[in-house]
């Protein structure tokens, strides 16, 4: 019988992608280069996606993720998790909400009403860099929505989509004794609704100004900003009695970073390139599906739940 893992590597990309097995040879033989040894090798493909998981004994995470860096290709993601956040169990996984949990930045829909996306869309991808502040870019543009009616929160949602896998996610780690929880610098009157379906109990969000069926173009409250969605993240992990080590961020923006070096597991979903730079995992493939390999969850663990429609 041999040890528990030090941490595992685990290797990921779309279904179909040959270059994964390539890539797989290439990271072993980088681990046990820096003196650690490999066991336990699980495949953990699902319908859409290929992914492989390696134990490792013998080499530290830091020095383990540091020999496999080189082996990532284009099409195929490489990461070190460390042991204690594998197979089931009680652990909090939060989400981003906007290019997340949903394919879009719902203020840019709104935006589209107000004539302002081309404007809202610029200064978002600056924010998301790391470029901006995330609260005065916020307010920027929230301001371009004032006069909106309020019904144009109905149309939004209306267009939102969720990204591939959540409902596959979500059920999943629930299922397996884990909590699901969003945090966003989005608007709490959308992710209200977007949550609903996926059945998570927990969300903190911006609420917009609302006066007389109008958008005032300011935000009500403070703002959910990187400060807060990592004590979001640490608060909620101890209301619930999850040790950090059982704790999942995942995000693509710069507003995500203190979270995501906060959790246990942090991933970098489809993210800038600041933030893959930072976070100690990184996933490129868009599918939300794919952070259940990160967490040692097979297929025949998985709840096959079809993503919400929008």
């Amino acid at each position: 019988m041999t040890d528990a893992p030090t941490c595992a590597l685990v290797v990921t990309a779309a279904a179909g992608t040959e270059a994964l097995d390539t890539v797989l040879g290439s990271a072993v033989s980088a681990i046990e280069a820096a003196g650690g040894s490999t066991h336990g090798t699980r495949s953990l493909d699902g319908p859409c996606t290929r992914a492989t998981l390696v134990e490792v004994q013998g080499l530290g995470l830091d020095a383990a993720r540091s020999a496999v860096a080189p082996c990532a290709a284009d099409d195929v993601d490489v990461n070190v998790v460390p042991g204690s956040a594998l197979g089931p169990g009680p652990r909090l996984v939060v989400l981003d909400v906007d290019s997340t949990l949903i394919e879009d930045e719902v203020i840019e829909l709104l935006a589209d009403a107000a004539g302002t996306r081309e404007e809202v869309a610029a200064v978002t991808e600056r924010a998301m860099r790391g470029e901006l502040d995330f609260a005065e870019s916020l307010h920027a543009r929230v301001a371009t929505l004032a006069g909106l009616p309020t019904s144009v929160l109905h149309d939004a949602r209306r267009r939102v989509r969720y990204t591939p896998g959540v409902g596959r996610l979500a059920a999943t780690v629930r299922a397996t004794g884990g909590t699901v929880a969003v945090v966003s610098g989005g608007f709490q009157e959308i992710v209200d609704q977007l949550v609903a379906p996926l059945a998570i109990d927990h969300a903190e969000a911006n609420r917009l100004g609302t006066d007389g069926g109008q958008l005032t173009g300011t935000v009500a409250g403070a703002v959910v900003d990187p400060d807060r969605k990592q004590a979001f993240l640490t608060e909620l992990a101890e209301q619930l009695g999850i040790p950090q080590a059982r704790t999942v961020a995942i995000g693509d923006g710069a507003n995500d970073l203190r979270m995501i070096a906060a959790a246990g597991v942090g991933i970098a979903f489809c993210a800038k390139a600041v933030v893959r730079e930072a976070a100690p995992c990184s996933l490129r493939t868009r599918r939300l599906d794919l952070v259940l390999a990160l967490l040692g969850i097979g297929e025949d663990a998985v709840s096959d739940v079809p993503d919400p429609r929008a």
